[in-house]
Parts: C-alpha cells; sequence; structure tokens
C-alpha cells in the first residue's frame, strides 16, 4: 500500500510541509480517521479518568480468582515472581503503544489501524479479528469466574442458571440500558481499586498479627507445607524453573487488554500529548504495586494446599482472598469480600463484550467483517455485534457437564494466547513505526520517546513468543495429555494464521510496506496544530502541586 492510495505524499514538499489531502480517507483497509482537529471526538478524559479506566479493567478475576488456581498448582514463590515478570511486558508493551498514539492522537485510532498503517493489511485484518475473539472469549471466562464466585453461597442452584443470570444483565446493559454503561463501569471500578487496597492493608494486617487470633504469620506458608516453590511436572531445579514458567503464562490472562485501554482512549483524552505519556507511566507502576503487592498477599494468608482453592483437582468455589480471610477467622467480611469480587466479574464482562461488539462493529464499516455487523438500532446500539460476541460467551455453558476449574483454565489460555499474539503483533508494529521514523528523519522529534529502545521491544518479543509457543507445555507430558487442553493452548495460533494468510492470498497484499512506502506524515501536522495549544496547568500552591503529580 503506498501514500497514494493514503491519500498523503511519501514525504515533505519543498517547503517542509507534508502534503496532506483533508479531502481523502484513509484506506478502508487500515480504517478511517479524522485529520481535521474541528471533527475530532470530544476530548473529555483526563489523565486520572484514563488510569482509572485501565487499572479497573486490569484488575479482575484474573487476581481475585485466577491467582488461586497458580498458588495452588506452583506455590507462593512462583505466583509472586510471575507477576512482577509480567509487568516488564506490560510496561515495555505500553511504551510502544503511548509512543505511536502520542505521535498520532488522533479520532477514531485503533491497533489494527496502526497496523495497517505501519506493516500491511493482512496482519491489521488479523489482528481485529484476534482481539474481537479475545474480548469474546474474556466474556466466557468471566462468567464461569462469577459463576464459581456465586457457588461460594450455594452448590443448591445449578451452574447453568448462574450463567443464564450473567448473560442476561450483560445482554440488557449492552442492549436496552447501554447509556448506563460507562456509569455502572465507573463504580465498579471504584469497588475493584478500594477492594483490592483494603485486601492489601488487611494482608499487612494478618502478616503481623493484627487478626482475631493475634498470631503472626510471617512466611510461614512459604516455608510449609512443601516451601516457595512447588516443583512442576518433575523435581528438582527443572521443576522450579517449569513452576515459575507455567505461573508466568498464566499470569498473562491478569494482563491481556489493559495496555490498550489507555491506548484507545487516546483520541478523547484532553491535551493527549501530555496526559498519555503520564498515564502510560504512572498505570505500569501502579499496576505493579496492585498486583505486586497483592499477589504477596495471597502467598502470606493462603497455604497453597488449601483444599478450598481453585484447581485441576478441585471445583472450589472462593477466592484466595476470601480463603485467607476465613482461615483467619474474621466473620462476615469473608461475604463481603466475595460480593466484591462477584460485582469485579460482572464488570469484566461487560466491559469486554462493550469492547468485543465495538470492534466487530469497527470491522464491519470498515470492510473487514460482514455489513450485517454495522447493524445498530435507533439508539445507535450495533445489537448484531453484540448478539454475535455473547454467542461467543455462551461457551461458558460447557461449565454444565464440566468442573469449573477445567472450563475457567480453558478460557483463560485461549484468551490469554490471543493476547499474548496480539501484543506481538503491537511490538512488530512499534518496531516498524520506528524504523518509518527515523527514514524520515523524525525520531527526534516524537512527541514521547522511552527508554531502552528498542532493545527492549526485541527481548520482550522474544519472550512473548516463546511464551506463546510453550503456553501448554505440559500437555506434552504422556501423564498430562489432553485434547481439550491441547485445543486451548494451541487453537488460538492456527486460527489467526488462517485469517492471517487468507487475506493476504485473496487481497495479494505485500509481506510489509517498504519502509520508504510507509505513511509517516498523515496527521502529523493536524496532531502537532491541536497540541500546541495546550497549556499545562500551573499548581497555586503544595496541594495543588501534589496533586498534579498524582494524578
Amino acid at each position: 500500500m503506498g501514500n497514494e492510495e493514503l491519500g498523503c505524499a511519501a514525504g515533505p514538499n519543498d517547503g517542509g510541509e507534508p502534503k496532506i489531502d483533508l479531502d481523502r480517507s484513509v484506506s478502508k483497509t487500515v480504517g478511517e480517521v479524522s485529520l481535521d482537529q474541528h471533527h475530532q471526538l470530544e476530548r473529555g478524559l483526563k489523565s486520572r479518568h484514563i488510569q482509572f479506566l485501565a487499572l479497573g479493567g486490569a484488575i479482575g478475576t484474573g487476581l481475585f480468582v485466577g491467582s488461586g488456581q497458580i498458588l495452588s498448582t506452583v506455590g507462593p514463590a512462583p505466583l509472586f515472581m510471575a507477576y512482577l515478570c509480567m509487568m516488564f511486558v506490560v510496561w515495555v508493551v505500553m511504551n510502544d503503544l503511548a509512543e505511536m498514539v502520542t505521535y498520532l492522537p488522533m479520532r477514531g485510532i485503533s491497533i489494527p489501524y496502526f497496523v495497517g498503517r505501519f506493516v500491511e493489511p493482512s496482519l491489521s485484518f488479523a489482528c481485529g479479528w484476534n482481539y474481537w475473539y479475545a474480548y469474546a472469549m474474556l466474556v466466557a471466562a468471566e462468567f464461569t469466574a462469577g459463576a464459581i464466585i456465586l457457588q461460594y453461597w450455594t452448590q443448591a442452584v445449578p451452574v447453568g442458571v448462574w450463567i443464564a443470570v450473567q448473560l442476561v444483565v450483560v445482554l440488557l446493559l449492552n442492549v436496552v440500558a447501554v447509556s448506563f454503561f460507562g456509569e455502572a463501569e465507573f463504580w465498579f471500578a471504584s469497588v475493584k481499586l478500594l477492594t483490592i487496597l483494603g485486601l492489601i492493608v488487611l494482608g499487612v494486617c494478618l502478616f503481623f498479627g493484627g487478626g482475631p487470633t493475634h498470631d503472626p504469620l510471617y512466611f510461614r506458608y512459604w516455608q510449609d507445607p512443601p516451601g516457595a516453590f512447588v516443583p512442576y511436572l518433575v523435581a528438582g531445579s527443572t521443576g522450579r524453573f517449569l513452576a515459575f514458567w507455567t505461573a508466568f503464562a498464566r499470569a498473562g490472562f491478569s494482563f491481556i487488554t489493559s495496555p490498550e485501554l489507555i491506548a484507545l482512549s487516546a483520541g478523547e483524552t484532553v491535551a493527549p500529548r501530555r496526559n498519555i505519556p503520564k498515564a502510560a507511566r504512572r498505570f505500569v507502576w501502579r499496576l505493579a504495586v496492585f498486583y505486586g503487592l497483592g499477589s504477596l498477599v495471597i502467598g502470606v494468608v493462603v497455604p497453597n494446599d488449601d483444599e478450598h482453592l481453585l484447581s485441576g483437582a478441585s471445583n472450589a468455589s472462593a477466592s484466595p482472598f476470601v480463603i485467607g480471610i476465613q482461615r483467619a477467622g474474621i466473620r462476615g467480611l469473608n461475604h463481603v469480600i466475595n460480593a466484591a469480587i462477584l460485582t469485579s466479574a460482572w464488570s469484566a464482562s461487560n466491559a469486554f463484550c462493550y469492547s468485543g461488539s465495538r470492534v466487530l462493529y469497527s470491522m464491519a464499516l470498515n470492510g473487514q467483517a460482514p455489513k450485517i455487523f454495522a447493524t445498530t438500532s435507533r439508539r445507535g446500539v450495533p445489537w448484531v455485534a453484540v448478539l454475535a460476541t455473547l454467542a461467543i460467551g455462551c461457551l461458558a455453558f460447557l461449565n454444565v457437564s464440566n468442573s469449573g476449574a477445567a472450563v475457567f483454565t480453558w478460557f483463560t489460555n485461549i484468551s490469554t494466547i490471543s493476547g499474548f499474539i496480539a501484543w506481538i503483533v503491537v511490538m512488530v508494529t512499534y518496531l516498524r513505526f520506528r524504523r518509518a521514523m527515523a527514514f524520515n528523519d523524525l525520531l527526534d522529534q516524537l512527541p514521547f520517546r522511552t527508554p531502552l529502545q528498542p532493545y527492549a521491544t526485541y527481548f520482550t518479543l522474544l519472550l512473548i513468543t516463546l511464551l506463546t509457543l510453550t503456553n501448554g507445555f505440559q500437555v506434552f507430558f504422556p501423564s498430562e495429555w489432553s485434547v481439550s487442553s491441547f485445543l486451548a493452548s494451541y487453537i488460538t495460533i492456527p486460527i489467526f494464521l488462517v485469517l492471517y494468510l487468507g487475506h493476504k492470498a485473496i487481497y495479494r497484499t505485500p509481506f510489509a510496506i517498504k519502509t520508504r512506502d510507509v505513511d509517516a506524515w498523515t496527521g502529523k501536522k493536524e496532531m502537532d496544530e491541536m497540541c500546541a495549544l495546550d497549556v499545562p496547568p500551573v499548581p497555586r500552591n503544595r496541594l495543588e502541586k501534589f496533586w498534579f503529580w498524582l494524578a
């Protein structure tokens, strides 16, 4: 795809400015964006808003429920190490996205848009479908987690009933009462953040003996039972490494699609070239505190052999935090926390359905999906796309004939690998973006540059590729072979390849747009002019100075 198709010149004109034709839209193979600053989306999101939304989207059942499964499998040390290591991956992916969207914070931008613009259209097509597939599978995973949490109170109600109730609620919120979506997500995110902060404080109190029994826990459960590491599949140092690698792969479920939340909000952010970098830097460190301390607390308050933890041999229905509260003898609080975690699962399934339906709707508008998915109601709701996303979410009904633990593992594996593939595409796109910037002598003009680049991206790209290929390594052990587990671990890879290669075969797209033909200029002038009007607020006193630093 050359620059002529994109409606811009390959480089600057004689006056030193790029030629930009605002009357022509960007090719539909990469999506459409508005270049005129007067036709941008309303920019009402501040730094603290997008950080809050992204944190709320990232803190969910991966930490509240999935962490218990990791703990029961490999022990507390691999759990803690895995979350910390995954934070490095999130930091790199967040930096890559932030550099690109800060350069071009245009209306209607999306990850597939950047992929199509800086790499090639077939990868953009496969990337868009992969995101929809990931969101739909995440809906199913959250339905499963919600059913597991509800069974904590009673086993008398069939699990299919709980899933049906969640399905109806999410359907109503996304089709009938979509006007309440944003407000509901704000309060759901508030509950999640307050819950995890309270649980971290509670864990510190129990660590030092602040519970009803006044018995300090310290790192008791890191020593006995079997210790900080539970060797996985084989004994010795190899088993301990496999334990860490398993935890590392499974920890990805907690973070997938979270860096994208900040990037996708760039088109609606006030002063994007000031607030997006600020949000990107602080988001990762705040997430590291929540997940680092949260995973450490789990290993402190619950032994990995507790029979109530979610595991392959158990269909237990409690979060490790709830189990820790019960073990500490704190009456009543376990029900409050379980209810808060339940709202987290419902919030996540609601948000993932919304995001997935909008991705599918956007692809339909751009000719990358059947036009029927662009059908909207009188209120402008893409109800066909919503129904299609929820149809995949109905796979959660597999719980009816299988254990909740097994089904939850299937969905976490499927959605995690989809997320890993999405991150691989993001990093490839960033490397192409960086090469195009260097070719056009724009690298030094980037409004936001991050450290250790491009080396951190190359290293992380290799790391995530290895994780993707080895995510289901355990199924290749003779005693662990399972067709369902194999498919859950690897089915996403051939699906992605079929989408990518099929589009390439039909449309005869190049393997990659040549660096000299990559469009590095369209939208730059408009974004420069818009962002030049930004006047950073000046604190009037120390209190305001602290608030500006915090937010």
